[in-house]
């Protein structure tokens, strides 16, 4: 294997090198440095990225470590000291974090280097990272489509083999769907198994943090480094963290796995429906014991979500008024003045119409008639779920309604666009976890592959046995080994 070759690795394979001084940190950070300066162009994954930095990080790096020399990417609203932190919007251009959120020293603590800052929807508000303030990012199977978001850079970056795992965070399907349409792992944690302590807040009750990677087991490795009890985050569950790779291998024999008739609905393209029920009878066939479930109430979901994680969004953005930093309007004669042009210059469409949106169902008069009903119905959605999993382990189904979009497709329609989050936002609303990992693929009208995932849900706290399922199903099929054929920028 030559240097230029390492970027093709996972977690786990970089590990063995390191760990076989066959290569370092070094090397592996310059090798991924030249493949970033020829790809990402076509690409727009990361916003910056520090070689100098890392390489520092670099030469101390303890290659015993769990994650040892590793470069991850990172989120643009995960908070590294130093780094800039943006969200993806004009109004924090320019702010860089003064601390490090938990999960990066918890990352740091097993030997990782933070590595760049990746390109999203504005403060994590999307599903197409279109609403970035920054730059368009791609779809590396196809550059008309989306890669998916908020977290698409992160997945981008995956698919393109610019990056050997990253950090994102999953609000309403934020991890799972661009892992998805990107063809690669997408990991979302129980509610409060992974500190929020330093991730800028979209909605609270629903924002975690999570793992994008190559593989299943490298997602493993990655929630082994980041999970567990955080005094600084209230939410934070003080719960024993197992060892989540420890599982993996085994068969799945016995294992109860529910298909909800709710999520193979009209309305699901034909080739991502035979794909997911491909991946059932390969479930199966590993031992599996297939049932049907009903979550009863997931027609709400979408409704339910964008009530409540508005209503959250429009307090929690309420902090940014360019008063203490970022963005500041110019010539402004009063202090309204001075809000009311700084936000409007600051904040993205998307983001305008969401606060806008919150601030409506929180107002005198709808409150009862929004808010506190759909906090009601949100509470029927978490009780589906726990009489489901009574029956079964782990729930199966699409990760997305549809392979990747072109980009500019949905952008004046919202609702098309709060569509493709159909099969994920109701994971949010009841605190459990689930992944997104690849099984198969549709094919465009000019002939590109477009990557299908399958979303596998647990009960809270069950992440190991999701990690068991969709590892035994990863290694059983080789959607995961696939990678997109297109031409670098010559140097």
């Amino acid at each position: 294997m030559t240097k230029l070759d390492l970027p093709a690795l996972n977690i786990v394979e970089l590990r063995n090198l390191l760990r076989q001084r066959e290569v370092s940190p070094g090397e592996a950070l310059q090798a991924l440095e030249e493949r970033i300066n020829a790809v990402d162009p076509k690409i727009g994954a990361y916003l910056v990225h520090d070689l100098a930095a890392a390489t520092a990080e670099a030469e101390k790096a303890d290659v015993t470590l769990p994650l040892g020399g590793i470069p991850i990417a990172i989120k643009d609203l995960i908070n590294v000291e130093g780094q800039q932190c943006t969200c993806a919007s004009k109004i924090l251009r320019g702010y860089r974090a003064p601390y490090s959120a938990t999960v990066i020293e918890k990352l740091r603590a097993q030997g990782a280097i933070p590595f760049g800052r990746m390109n999203m929807d504005e403060f994590a508000m999307g599903s197409s990272t279109e609403n970035s303030s920054a730059q368009v990012t791609r779809n590396p199977w196809d550059l008309s489509r989306v890669p998916g978001g908020s977290s698409g850079g992160s997945a981008a970056a995956l698919a393109a083999d610019i990056a050997f795992g990253a950090l994102g965070s999953d609000t309403g399907g934020s991890i799972r769907q661009p892992a998805a349409l990107s063809g690669i792992v997408g990991f979302k944690p129980s509610y409060g198994r992974v500190s929020r302590f330093g991730l800028v807040a979209f909605a609270s009750s629903f924002d975690q943090i999570g793992p994008l990677t190559k593989t299943v087991r490298d997602s493993a490795l990655l929630m082994n480094a980041i999970a567990g009890h955080d005094s600084r985050d209230s939410t934070s569950l003080n719960a024993l963290v197992p060892d989540y790779t420890a599982n993996l291998g085994r068969d799945l024999k016995g294992i109860r796995v529910g298909l909800p008739k709710e999520y193979m609905i009209e309305g699901v393209d034909p080739v991502v429906k035979s794909a997911v029920m491909a991946a059932v009878k390969q479930l199966e066939s590993l031992g599996a014991e297939i049932v049907e479930a009903s979550l009863p109430h997931t027609d709400y979901a979408i409704s339910v979500y964008y009530i409540l994680a508005t209503a959250e969004a429009s307090a929690n953005l309420a902090r940014f008024d360019g008063v203490r930093y970022g963005h500041r309007a110019e010539k402004v004669s009063t202090l309204f003045e001075h809000y009311a042009r700084t936000r409007a210059e600051g904040f993205g469409a998307e983001v305008k119409r969401r606060i806008i949106l919150g601030t409506y169902v929180l107002s005198s008069g709808y409150y009862d008639a929004y808010y506190l009903r759909a906090q009601k119905v949100r509470e029927l959605i978490r009780q589906d779920f726990v009489r489901a999993f009574e029956k079964v382990e782990a729930l199966v189904s699409p990760t997305s309604p549809g392979p990747a979009f072109k980009l500019g497709e949905k952008t004046t329609d919202p609702l098309q666009m709060y569509l493709a989050d159909v099969f994920t936002n109701a994971a949010n609303l009841a605190g459990i976890c689930g992944i997104s990992l690849p099984c198969g693929f549709a094919e465009s009208e000019n002939g590109k592959k477009l990557p299908i995932g399958l979303q596998v849900l647990g009960k809270a706290l069950n992440e190991a046995r999701i990690f068991q399922i969709a590892h035994a199903y990863e290694q059983s099929t080789d959607w995961h080994k696939a990678r997109p054929a297109f031409e670098p920028i010559a140097a």
